[in-house]
């Protein structure tokens, strides 16, 4: 198993932390609502990026129909604040919700999706997300390693229904550390089930590319190399991680099309790299569950479990 570089933590004095603003903001009122149009243009878009709907293999290109159930997880190329570019952050991520400095390094650390019969979103129908903060916590700041957790609910709701289709929680990690260049080994994960079906693709600079635009995200760990090395430590630039996520879903989706969903629950556990051939794997564990999760290298990058809706 190689070994990769992670923005390991140097020592942090609490010390130099604001620490009264940090706790301002954390007890200050957050939320954000946003409306879009679940265009089949845009759809189309995101097939054409996704290995798994672009034609290649041994399926054709099929885009998407007006009025049929939206995707597991393409809302994620919706909803996104457009804020102008002075208002960014310096590593291109988008402030809102974001803990204030020296807390701007962000990584991806999981979250959950939720579907609801009744209120089914639609390709080409008119949604609005609700956004709120659910959860913030503290961690590490005793160890000289703080960092921020903060836990977004996002609850999408079609146009004419009054529940949402679909809600999400969402986890992102702010660290107040910088890189130090420490040379680690990945985390370890064991107890996966035996591999059922799989499907094998390359993440390359155009996917990320094509994705970072999809999602109007400029993070620079997805694009620069020399920042993603020099500034974030690591060997390479970072595959997105909600669109490990969404190929979890898509390699699911793709070996059992007819299969009903009813909740998503994912982990990032190790960075997935660009140009690194990765494999995304799912096994039936009963007849309501499956666990799904993705390698490159022999490394583990994310694990998942579905609920089937019976």
């Amino acid at each position: 198993m190689g070994s990769w570089i992670r923005p390991a933590c140097r020592f942090f004095s609490t010390s130099s932390l604001n620490l009264p603003a940090l706790d301002t903001w954390i007890t200050s009122p957050k939320s954000l609502v946003l409306s879009d149009t679940f265009h089949s243009t845009h759809l189309s878009d995101l097939y054409i990026t996704l290995p798994t709907r672009d034609g290649t293999r041994s399926r054709s290109f099929a885009p998407p129909v007006e009025g049929t159930p939206l995707g597991y997880g393409h809302h994620l190329a919706f909803f996104h604040p457009r804020n102008h570019e002075a208002l960014l952050r310096t590593d291109g991520t988008d402030a809102d919700f974001c803990p204030p400095e020296p807390f701007s390094r962000r990584m991806w650390a999981g979250g959950t999706m939720t579907w609801y019969k009744g209120g089914e979103l639609k390709v080409g129908e008119k949604a609005t997300s609700v956004s709120t903060v659910d959860k913030i916590e503290k961690k590490g700041f005793e160890a000289g390693k703080p960092m921020i957790f903060v836990k977004q609910r996002i609850e999408v709701t079609g146009e004419g229904c009054n529940e949402p289709g679909m809600v999400e929680e969402r986890t992102h990690v702010y660290h107040a550390s910088v890189a130090s260049g420490e040379k680690r080994v990945p985390r370890e994960i064991n107890g996966l089930p035996k591999s059922d079906f799989s499907f094998s693709y390359t993440p390359t600079l155009t996917t990320l590319f094509r994705f970072s635009a999809l999602t109007f995200n400029a993070h620079h760990i997805h694009l620069d190399k020399d920042y993603a090395q020099k500034v974030e430590g690591h060997p390479e630039r970072l595959v997105h991680g909600p669109l490990t996520a969404l190929m979890l879903l898509e390699n699911l989706i793709y070996h059992h099309p007819r299969a009903q969903l009813r909740t998503f629950t994912y982990r990032a556990h190790n960075p997935m790299f660009v140009n690194r051939a990765a494999r995304i794997h799912g096994a039936i564990v009963s007849k309501d569950k499956a666990e799904l999760w993705c390698e490159s290298d022999g490394v583990v990058g994310m694990t998942a479990m579905v609920q089937f809706d019976e």
